[in-house]
């Protein structure tokens, strides 16, 4: 039985060739079997190069039996790179492949839920549920404008007559404002006296005195 056929478990014509999931944990034991295998050959040649050394001068023989092993196992120890390129390149390939298969079969099944909803739709009923919720998202709108604007409970006033008012009430605040910076310094009064004023003599005295001057006078003249 060839290595791929121990590999993938190889039956008959009619058997069922392995997943790959099953393909790729194969190919995996098979990458780990030859990495250990590599290990060991490393070491054999470096202990032949060792006894190659060591018997150098002391037993020609030996040393060149050393030397003949160490190339035989450098060639199986370059056998074994090359095959694990190649099972790691296939091992790579395969789960490449499975992945795309997977999500060729998840894109698969998308397609088909989406028809399967599309299928349950109907074109008019989606347009008539576009233009109830437009509707609908108008006449919220309209409802929030009506609410946020402000209510005079029934009290309407002329705009015009308010800022007139208001403009005169910033003249006289202003007025007042100008006499208060540009007036006289405001002195304090004088006290007003304690004590009562002497009062004047009554006109009708005055009168009789003036009357008495006047006869005298009269009778001076005769």
């Amino acid at each position: 039985m060839s290595l791929f056929g121990k590999i993938f478990g190889g039956g008959g014509k009619g058997g069922k060739g392995p997943s790959a999931q099953e393909a790729i944990q194969k190919l995996r034991e098979t990458e780990e079997m030859l990495t250990k295998k590599q290990e060991f050959l490393e070491k054999k040649i470096e202990q032949e190069l060792q006894i190659a050394k060591k018997n150098g001068t002391k037993n020609k023989r030996a040393a060149l039996q050393a030397l003949k092993r160490k190339k035989r196992y450098e060639k199986q120890l370059a056998q074994i790179d090359g095959t694990l390129s190649t099972i790691e390149f296939q091992r790579e390939a395969l789960e490449n492949a499975n992945t795309n298969t997977e999500v060729l079969k998840n894109m698969g099944l998308a397609a088909k839920a989406m028809k399967s909803t599309h299928e349950k739709l109907d074109i008019d009923k989606v347009d008539e549920l576009m233009q109830d919720i437009t509707e609908q998202q108008e006449l919220a709108q309209e409802i929030s404008d009506a609410i946020s604007k402000p209510v005079g409970f029934g009290e309407e006033f002329d705009e015009d007559e308010l800022l007139a008012e208001l403009d005169e009430l910033e003249q006289e605040e202003l007025d007042k404002n100008l006499l208060e910076i540009g007036g006289p310094e405001s002195t304090p009064l004088p006290n007003v006296p304690s004590t009562s004023l002497p009062s004047r003599p009554a006109k009708k005295e005055e009168d009789e005195d003036d009357i008495e001057d006047l006869q005298r006078w009269a009778m001076e003249a005769m």
